[in-house]
């Protein structure tokens, strides 16, 4: 193997350590889906548009499909797989806030850090953050639900 078209990209998915050699051009996308096997990093529009393939960079919402692997390097990155059994994606299941799922994983992971980022975020601020991501199934009304009852049971603990 010709080392000079690849890199050694040394990061964590979903708290465990990688590292692999990738291609200058292959995209973070890419590797998850294909290396990792982490499918719930879907291909969508794969120029930026619809946040299916949304992950988090330590615990900053990016769309994997525009990201070359190489730039996660010394990064954390956190996808679906991550997030097991959180409150917010029961919350998703109790509004009814998903159909096909295909998008899901990339709208819990914006709204996980969403609320991270901030919690006491108001509709205004909900809807700047659902933004980036596009549901065709579904109407966005049941995603901001769901996101406003965490919010509350936060509320409640806090």
């Amino acid at each position: 193997m010709d080392k000079g078209y690849f890199n050694l990209v040394d990061f964590r998915a979903n708290g465990v350590p990688y590292q692999l050699f990738v291609r200058n051009a292959d995209t973070l996308l890419h590797i998850l889906r294909e290396e990792l096997g982490l499918m719930s990093v879907k291909p969508g529009c794969e120029n930026g548009d619809c946040g299916s393939c949304t992950v988090l960079m330590d615990n900053v919402p990016v769309n994997a499909c525009h990201m070359l692997a190489v730039e996660a390097d010394s990064h954390h990155i956190t996808t679906i797989e991550g997030l097991e059994d959180t409150k917010l994606q029961e919350a998703f299941i109790a509004n009814h806030a998903l159909q096909c799922g295909y998008c899901t994983p990339g709208f819990i992971l914006n709204a996980h850090a969403l609320l991270s980022h901030h919690p006491d975020a108001d509709e205004q601020k909900i809807n700047e953050w659902l933004e980036s991501n596009i549901c065709r199934c579904t109407g966005y009304q049941e995603i901001k639900e769901a996101i406003q009852t965490v919010q509350k049971e936060l509320e409640g603990n806090g």
